[in-house]
């Protein structure tokens, strides 16, 4: 019996390390989500506060649904709304695919298409900002350098690092002063993101998912309610809806 315990005295720190290292993998998601905001929220800082007004992850109601968005920036050239991507590897794409493949030597994997996110929370802003009808809304993606991008797209799908240049192109004033300011304090007033609402928010996305991977079990398209059927790609195998091309949702 004390054998074993001076064993475990003399191991403590490699079973310490397992601890940390086991913890990290169970995390790394949220890690690298945060370090990839907190670095946007960095070069972000750089702007001119007397032109943009920032705002770092803030949460809409959305109907009954809540929306997250990572970045806004407020200035008088324009609403400026940024999904960050903390991704490695190629990363391919066009504007308006449904997915993205992210490629780390041999292999491949799906990403939602950040372009149509980023849609959806312009959508989400325009129906909080209903009243200013005539803002404009920019939408950019933001990667950190780690990936390389390799994306044919109209809108700006730019590295991390660029963000305040690719900000500063537009320089058309828009909206003045004393609007911008309004568009700002009214965002800030409906930022509900506290503990209870991330949670929930967080809870619905389980959900969605769940109740996506059900329809598509059952053969269903969980995108229009097709039914989806079995065919052979160049990466294998696949579920696409019947009713391509007017629905272009795919499985693995």
């Amino acid at each position: 019996m004390g054998t074993l315990i001076d064993i475990l005295k003399a191991t403590w720190y490699l079973w310490a390390l397992i601890f940390a290292v086991s913890i990290f993998k169970l995390f790394r998601p949220r890690i690298k989500g945060f370090f990839g905001e907190k670095s946007v929220a960095f070069f972000l800082s750089r702007l001119d506060p007397a032109k943009y007004k920032v705002i770092n992850n803030i949460m809409l109601q959305a109907g009954s649904r809540t929306t997250q968005i990572d970045h806004v920036v407020v200035s008088n050239y324009g609403i400026f709304v940024i999904e960050t991507k903390n991704y490695q590897g190629w990363i391919l794409g066009n504007e308006f695919d449904d997915y993205w493949t992210q490629v780390i030597f041999k292999r491949k994997e799906k990403l939602h298409n950040p372009i149509k996110q980023n849609y959806g929370h312009i959508q989400a802003l325009k129906d909080a900002l209903s009243e200013y009808e005539n803002a404009n809304y920019v939408s950019i993606v933001a990667f950190t350098t780690k990936a390389e991008l390799k994306v044919k797209a109209d809108t700006d799908v730019v590295y991390t690092v660029n963000l305040p240049k690719t900000i500063g192109k537009y320089s058309n004033e828009t909206v003045s002063d004393f609007v911008k300011e309004q568009i700002y304090e009214k965002l800030l007033s409906l930022n509900i993101d506290n503990k209870e609402n991330r949670k929930a928010h967080v809870q619905a996305i389980h959900n969605n998912l769940e109740d996506k991977h059900k329809k598509v079990d059952a053969n269903t398209c969980p995108k229009c309610g097709g039914k989806l059927v079995l065919r052979n790609g160049k990466y294998g195998q696949f579920k696409g809806c019947g009713n391509y091309p007017k629905c272009r949702f795919i499985a693995k």
